[in-house]
């Protein structure tokens, strides 16, 4: 059996790690079977509910109510050694089960619904992403096989070849408070309203990276972004990034994001986890400073008792349990750059034309680098027509910015940073 999994850890993600010296509160329980009924220690889905939680791994379908754990390949032949990549929990107490060979199945505690005639028909193998809309609309992210919307009657497919969707390679869907579907990528970000496409790519937006397999929206609406190469927020207009150079985030691997009922986002890595408040308190857990197993910190949730379930890719399930958020930001370095809180990731200028900046390019080499006086700045690329074209949310002096794959022309840079803002006019030939 091909197992996904493997496909995107092999081809697609790389480690990062960094060790944290956080303080830690709460409970742990580790799940695993050495120690459990827990039917597998490749944790792929966590779903909880109000009496336990739904486990996702690659060798079926578990779940913990009462202490006790349920192998639910005892029930449906399906699940017996199936990877479960995804668990949605609808407003009916449905169980949605995205699985590798058998499209989605629907569990009602009862009856189980196996939709296998749209599943060859629409090729929903590898089924990466389940969740459903405002409208009651079921959202399905098929890995190389694009989207897959289902109204309870009607079945739809979206791919690049009939539409603007960026990607086939589907990592995640969040849907916001417009109702627009959020879809990542391995090559960017596309939004659908139901009408039209928009797409983000670090080409042409704060985006740290492409490949981005998490995605959670907050309730303001801001959209977190986890990405191979950190941590990124959009307000709608304006964009910030974290990573393991300005923030104690303990790799620039993000795996998932979850929000919980405090607002807070968990954030499961390629080395451990953390707990961010948006602002400017962090506390990170490693194997270094916590009972949560070696590895890949694959998933995360919250459930609404205010336990938090950590996925490791290898090493089982971790609960933690009565944590509290530590009042002081926990450090992953002994001096960490901590970002402003504007969401651009932009200082305010404190006076405007203060800052010195010089355009280097290395035409033939296919870079440019900027000299500031400044230890970093927000970059962005305007071509002719006044449309932003590649943006470096937080650039370091002297860095290379690749530019070889932008169009012959005018364009306009604009370099902002503490000490003030600079536009210089460059001519790519």
């Amino acid at each position: 059996m091909i197992n996904y999994r493997h496909i995107l850890a092999t081809a697609l993600l790389a480690l990062a790690p960094l060790a944290s010296n956080a303080q830690q509160n709460g409970a742990w329980t580790i799940y695993d079977t050495r120690t459990s009924d827990i039917g597998g220690n490749n944790i792929a889905a966590i779903a909880p509910d109000q009496k336990g939680v739904w486990v996702g791994t690659y060798q079926g379908l578990s779940r913990l109510s009462g202490g006790s754990w349920l192998d639910y390949s005892m029930f449906n032949e399906k699940l017996k050694d199936q990877s479960i990549n995804c668990l949605m929990m609808d407003e009916r107490g449905v169980v949605w089960i995205g699985t590798d060979d058998y499209g989605v199945i629907e569990f009602d505690g009862t009856h189980w619904t196996e939709h296998n005639a749209e599943t060859r028909r629409l090729k929903m193998k590898f089924v990466k992403e389940i969740v459903k809309d405002q409208d009651g609309v079921v959202w399905i992210g098929v890995t190389l096989g694009g989207i897959v919307s289902y109204d309870g009657s009607m079945w739809e497919k979206y791919t690049p070849e009939d539409c603007d969707l960026v990607s086939d390679f589907i990592l995640d869907i969040a849907v916001d408070r417009a109702n627009r579907k959020w879809i990542t990528t391995n090559a960017g970000v596309s939004v659908f309203n139901d009408r039209r496409w928009t797409s983000y790519t670090s080409h042409d937006s704060g985006l740290p990276d492409d490949i981005v397999p998490a995605i959670a929206i907050d309730k303001n609406n801001v959209k977190w972004f986890g990405t191979l190469n950190g941590l990124a927020s959009f307000d709608g207009e304006n964009w910030q990034v974290w990573n393991t150079q300005n923030s104690p985030l303990p790799a620039n691997q993000i795996n998932d994001i979850d929000i919980d009922e405090d607002g807070l986002l968990w954030i499961a890595t390629s080395n451990g986890a953390a707990v961010f408040d948006g602002v400017d308190r962090w506390a990170v857990f490693t194997s270094k400073n916590s009972p949560l197993p070696t590895g890949n910190i694959y998933k995360v949730r919250s459930d609404a008792r205010g336990n938090h379930w950590f996925g490791n890719d290898a090493r089982g399930l971790a609960k933690l349990s009565g944590f509290r958020m530590p009042e002081k930001a926990a450090s992953a370095s002994p001096t960490p750059q901590q970002p402003t809180a504007r969401h651009n990731n932009t200082p305010e200028p404190a006076e405007a034309g203060n800052e010195n900046v010089r355009i280097n390019p290395h035409l033939e080499e296919g870079y440019v680098t900027i000299t500031i006086s400044s230890p970093t700045a927000v970059v962005t690329f305007t071509n002719k027509d006044g449309k932003v074209v590649k943006t470096i949310p937080s650039y370091k002096n002297g860095q290379k910015i690749n530019i070889r794959n932008m169009a012959k022309g005018m364009y306009t840079v604009g370099v902002r940073t503490a000490r003030g803002e600079k536009k210089i006019k460059f001519n790519l030939k």
